[in-house]
């Protein structure tokens, strides 16, 4: 077996659904994209976007010497399926199970070890959605999958259900052919999104993002999108429900992911009543504590007043 070979065995045997390489190369298209939606201030309240876009245009920056960048996929999928009585509120699939930054995280810095220990002159670094890495535009080039319209990642065999990762090395890793874009005329992404966000095809402004508005963004959501939040109080996957090819996805073997009864169907009274240190008991090991107490008192209270306004 070739070292990239066994580097995608490695991460198999890890328990990832998805792997593929991609070569660091000075023709980096999606910078002129990152720089463009930084532009019209589609980040929004995001900083860190703007602070870091030499970092996430170029990986050299991070890794002096990257050659090569080893591309990771989980499918968190469940087909449990949230009931929708007055009084509950809606978790984003992917907050549902422990949280995936952990159980991705101590599977990537296995596979770096790997890395580094067959490639004993290497380095080599790891990051789950913590670094400044634009891990969606590698993972198209690695052939994990396309950036869809609605600008996440499409699998063809996945559908929209994985959470990536990433491993920068300066072994030179033979690289896979990009993925192409199958989203063909379809627009139901588009058309799913009750707030228009995605303001054209693989275009999204942030700023009208349930995921953004309910997550990232301090203080209430604005009322012209309080609404359309209905009961959401961390996340939103409208747009990723309705794509085609999440009918042929098939759920996640890794129990971590699965719901709880709690994140599943969570009580919106109950939640609303909790203080500070219940809030952290609560949500021990969950990505929903990012959102802090202070955060999920205030998109709870938007699903109280959606839902309470809904009844006869």
């Amino acid at each position: 077996m070739t070292l990239t070979e066994q580097v995608k065995q490695h991460a198999r045997e890890l328990g990832f659904d998805a792997v593929g390489v991609s070569r660091v190369t000075p023709d980096r298209p999606e910078a002129g994209r990152l720089n463009e939606w930084l532009a019209r201030g589609y980040h929004g309240e995001m900083q860190w976007m703007s602070r870091t876009r030499a970092k996430r245009s170029n990986p050299a920056l991070l890794l002096p010497g990257i050659r090569s960048i080893v591309s990771v996929g989980m499918n968190y999928y469940t087909d449990e399926r949230p009931d929708e009585l007055h009084g509950l509120g809606r978790i984003a699939r992917y907050a549902r199970g422990t949280d995936y930054h952990a159980v991705l995280g101590d599977r990537l810095k296995s596979l770096t070890t790997f890395l580094c220990r067959k490639v004993p002159d290497s380095r080599a670094i790891s990051y789950v959605d913590t670094g400044p890495v634009m891990e969606k535009a590698w993972a198209q080039r690695a052939g994990l999958g396309w950036i869809g319209k609605h600008c996440n990642l499409v699998s063809a065999e996945h559908g929209s259900w994985l959470l990536l990762g990433d491993v920068l090395t300066t072994a030179d890793l033979d690289p896979d052919e990009p993925a192409a874009d199958l989203c063909g005329t379809c627009t139901l992404c588009i058309r799913a999104c009750p707030t228009g966000a995605i303001t054209e095809p693989y275009v999204l402004d942030a700023r009208r993002c349930l995921s953004y508005l309910t997550i990232e963004q301090k203080g209430r959501i604005p009322e012209e999108f309080a609404a359309a939040a209905d009961n959401k109080i961390f996340g939103c996957d409208d747009c990723l429900d309705v794509c085609p090819y999440n009918h042929q996805a098939n759920a996640t073997a890794e129990p971590a992911f699965r719901a709880t009864s709690l994140t599943l169907n969570p009580e919106l009274s109950s939640l609303a009543s909790q203080s500070e240190g219940e809030f952290r008991a609560t949500f021990k090991g969950s990505a929903v504590r990012r959102i802090t107490h202070e955060g999920l008192q205030r998109t709870v209270a938007t699903a109280l007043t959606n839902r309470c306004s809904e009844r006869p």
